[in-house]
């Protein structure tokens, strides 16, 4: 437990066995994993601008340490979902930059088949579940995923994110106190990025030192993280992760970040509710990719050519999945009712009985 804020502070996390046991390539995979993200994001912003993507854009820029030093700690039973900014954990799991574009421009190659869009990513193959639109809907989802894990005995742990928005919703509570009483292994991760939709966190909800700490009302252990040192955000989810694994107790960790744009590029007043020299404030001193890329040139571990050659192959991949996506087709017409029910999908015979709404 923790009331260290992200402006205080913060003891070196380098040395944590969790880190200490890292690569120097795998410090340098950390770095082009979370520029895959930035470059990926800042395209997709460009494209929705020329209005060529329908729906909403919840862009992941500034947030990219969460997923990637989450993710990288991964074991084979791990299973992850997420809300509706959820490009950074779907790149970070594996799935390629081809598949999330061309769902972003409706297009059947996309990972959802175009009928997904930005908010409906899903990679069941990769450990992860989505991808969901409705706020604080995917908690008592993760809560499912922990509860399999536990049925079937398997040692995992379910990583469930959620935005600082959504700890309020119902559904999540519901979420703590079942995790709580039956002792499943989920890690509740709220990605605070400070304002909701639009709205400080000061004034949406109600909290003694963090949100976080709501979890002792559970009986739960939590953290709150500084999310711009990849390397903290690596040690103590790794605390949470294995006592989700070795113990089957449930944590909360608050992770403190921030969105350089808005909720979603819908979001007309992003630069009104937080002023332009705040947003300034944490590109210069808390940006998670530019602190990590000077922490692996002060040990040596990376040069600035590498790092420019890092980060123009993830504008070039990003450049081509642009492409990839204009060039599939959409969705056909006939397959407007296919991905509607697994079951109907699958001619089982629960697909036999009763009747679905859309063959009325």
């Amino acid at each position: 437990m923790s009331l260290a804020s992200a402006d205080s502070p913060q003891l070196d996390f380098a040395g944590s066995p969790v880190n200490q046991s890292l690569s120097a390539d795998d410090k340098i995979h950390l770095f082009r994993e979370m520029t895959r993200i930035r470059r990926f994001e800042q395209a997709s912003l460009k494209m929705y601008n020329k209005g060529v993507m329908g729906g909403f854009l919840h862009l992941y820029i500034g947030q990219e340490s969460v997923a990637v030093g989450t993710v990288s700690l991964r074991g084979k039973n791990d299973h992850f979902i997420t809300a509706y900014r959820d490009h950074g954990h779907a790149l970070a799991l594996g799935m390629s930059m081809n598949e999330c574009m061309a769902e972003l421009y409706g297009k059947a190659t996309g990972c959802s088949k175009g009928k997904g869009g930005s908010m409906h990513y899903f990679a069941p193959d990769k450990g992860f579940w989505g991808g969901h639109g409705i706020v604080g809907g995917q908690t008592p989802l993760g809560l499912g995923l922990a509860y399999g894990l536990k049925y079937k005995e398997l040692e995992g742990c379910a990583m469930c994110y959620l935005g600082d928005g959504a700890v309020n919703q119902g559904a999540y509570h519901e979420s703590l106190n079942l995790a709580a009483l039956f002792e499943l292994p989920i890690v509740y991760v709220i990605e605070n990025n400070g304002y909701s939709m639009g709205t400080s966190q000061k004034r949406s909800s109600s909290f003694r030192g963090c949100l976080a700490q709501r979890a002792e009302g559970y009986d739960m252990e939590w953290d709150l993280v500084d999310g711009s040192d990849l390397y903290q955000v690596r040690a103590k989810a790794n605390i949470a992760m294995e006592r989700a694994r070795k113990e089957s107790k449930p944590s909360i960790i608050e992770i403190a970040t921030y969105r350089y744009y808005g909720h979603s590029v819908a979001d007309a007043n992003a630069k009104k509710y937080r002023t332009p020299a705040e947003i300034e404030k944490y590109k210069k001193n808390h940006d998670p990719i530019r602190l990590w890329e000077q922490r692996l040139l002060d040990e040596g571990v990376l040069t600035e050519e590498k790092s420019k050659e890092i980060d123009n192959a993830a504008k070039e991949e990003a450049a081509a999945s642009i492409e990839f996506a204009e060039k599939s087709d959409p969705p056909t017409v006939e397959a407007i009712m296919d991905d509607v029910y697994w079951e109907s999908d699958h001619n089982t015979e629960a697909s036999k009985i009763g009747r679905h709404f859309f063959n009325d």
